[in-house]
């Protein structure tokens, strides 16, 4: 298991900008895929984004593709979603999860650590 802790959120302007990070504890931070994933008030948590161990290749849901970037710096052990153009259907929880996998899934369910949350409030 390894700890996570979000960090970022806040209230963002509809076409303005946020930068989350996350934080993790343990010394097998380099090994594992991280993902963002986020939750609205009603809905289920729904994947954002994932970058693979290395940092070279990352994966994002159609909703976010081309605003969202997300990043890791695996010396800092800590991942990044800068978060770009945003739209007030970006508000909800952002959660951070950890998988220990050569595989990545989109299903939350399939990811074993979860960070506390980070809530991001866009405005129109």
């Amino acid at each position: 298991q390894v700890q996570l802790v979000e960090s970022g959120g806040g209230l963002a302007q509809s076409g303005g900008s946020l930068r989350l990070s996350c934080a993790a504890s343990g010394r097998t931070f380099s090994s594992l895929i991280m993902a963002w994933f986020r939750q609205s008030p009603g809905k289920e948590r729904e994947f954002v984004s994932a970058v693979m161990w290395h940092g070279r290749t990352t994966y994002y849901a159609d909703s976010v593709k081309g605003r969202f970037t997300c990043s890791r710096d695996n010396t800092k052990n800590t991942v990044y979603l800068q978060m770009n153009s945003l739209k007030p259907e970006d508000t909800a929880v952002y959660y951070c999860a950890a998988r220990s996998s050569d595989l990545w899934r989109i299903n939350p369910h399939e990811y074993g650590s979860w960070g506390q949350g980070t809530q991001v409030t866009v405005s129109s």
